[in-house]
């Protein structure tokens, strides 16, 4: 046990705490910090969902740096505070991200404060604390507490000077950089996190929306990003979007049309958007039929089939090549029958039928296309790559087609 120099019982002014006081308390300091948890998220039930969410361990951290930076000024009063100082504007920065006063910080302070003056009255029975010890303790556990309160104020206060337009350029910053993948630093992002309150997500979901984009900024979730004033309009949403977000993004879209991108690691944010993007373009063209909110996933194999033009004509041109000197007429006939044919698989009498012409008609082109085509049709791959091309140059058809 260490040997502990009481401080006098003379009525003198408290001093500071013995510097053998540290050596006593720094073992109460893993279960105290459970203690204190216990009780501040049971007086404060708004402190227990952040310690459940995504910066819980962070939050653990700091009240964690806080305890012990006190035990480490009472063994060493010159120790460095610089990590416990940055953690206690960071808590006041977050209260104010979170839209609440400084009055729950300050009263879970003031709580965590009284249950380690209890368990130090527990500690002193045991040791045989003074009176005036006790106080020494007490006084200097409660400076250290307003000292931690104007830390986290001035955190609080850092936010709250910050205009909405700066706090905006801020979070379309923070879009900009994720969607711009690597090499963006890390630290770069991170910053920007920690400066708007944003928690960088694992998933998320990328929105583009046609021009000019109404908005009711007021109906979106705290936690999307959104950049309207791009000539393309787009917003990321964390994580999938599920029918609770679905819903809140059609409300806050006034009735903007907008198609919604796949949810990717938020590495890929950048694919995202651009699929979403090129979705409003083959809804444009036709191609996608429209709607207030369309869905990459439901299109994916044209997205797939759509996503290169130069290259589909170029890929047409090697598939088709066998027919490439008939007469236009005949040659579409041929495609069309070839197309229904490589799609279905039918007998001549079900292919007639589709095509609006007779089984004998189907049956004299297909014996035209095994002879023009030969191998071609029979190799797996051949046929696959054949089937591709058609059913993408029938898609970009039906564009045309709208379009005329």
């Amino acid at each position: 046990m260490p040997e502990l120099v009481q401080p006098s019982d003379t009525g003198d002014p408290l001093g500071p705490l013995p510097q053998e006081f540290a050596a006593i308390m720094r073992p109460e300091l893993p279960s105290l910090i459970k203690e204190i948890g216990v009780e501040v998220t049971r007086a404060y039930p708004e402190y227990a969902r952040l310690l459940n969410g995504p910066n819980g361990q962070a939050i653990r951290v700091g009240v964690e740096q806080s305890l012990a930076s006190f035990v480490d000024l009472v063994a060493e009063p010159s120790t460095s505070t610089t990590l416990r100082d940055d953690m206690c504007r960071r808590f006041g920065r977050f209260e104010a991200y979170e839209g609440r006063s400084m009055e729950t910080l300050q009263g879970a302070y003031r709580l965590g404060a009284r249950v380690a003056l209890r368990r130090a009255k527990k500690v002193g029975r045991t040791y045989s604390f003074s009176p005036t010890l006790m106080l020494s303790f007490a006084d200097a556990l409660f400076a250290y507490i307003d000292e931690l309160e104007s830390l986290s104020r001035e955190g609080f206060l850092e936010v709250q000077s910050q205009s909405g337009e700066q706090s905006e350029a801020m979070r379309r910053r923070l879009l900009h950089l994720v969607l711009a993948g690597r090499p963006v630093p890390r630290t770069a992002i991170a910053e920007l996190c920690e400066q708007t309150g944003w928690t960088l997500p694992e998933q998320v979901t990328l929105v583009a929306a046609r021009a000019p984009a109404g908005l009711d900024r007021a109906g979106l979730d705290r936690d999307v990003l959104l950049d309207l004033s791009d000539p393309q309009p787009h917003l990321l949403i964390p994580g999938s979007l599920d029918e609770a977000r679905r819903q809140m993004l059609e409300r806050a879209l006034l009735g903007t049309r907008a198609a919604i991108g796949l949810t990717v690691p938020t590495a890929l944010a950048s694919d995202s958007i651009r699929w979403a993007r090129r979705v409003l373009e083959l809804v444009d063209a036709g191609i996608i039929a429209d709607a207030p909110l369309v869905r990459c996933e439901d299109h994916l194999i044209t997205l797939w089939l759509l996503s290169d033009t130069a290259l589909l004509d170029q890929l047409a041109r090697r598939e088709l090549a066998p027919i490439a000197g008939i007469s236009t007429n005949r040659r579409e006939r041929l495609i069309e029958t070839l197309r229904v044919w490589l799609e279905t698989r039918g007998t001549a009498a079900h292919m007639g039928e589709l095509l609006d012409v007779h089984p004998q008609t189907v049956r004299y082109r297909i014996r035209n296309l095994e002879t023009i085509f030969g191998a071609q049709l029979v190799d797996s791959e051949s046929r696959f790559s054949t089937e591709a091309v058609l059913r993408a140059l029938q898609l970009r058809e039906r564009g045309t087609d709208v379009s005329l």
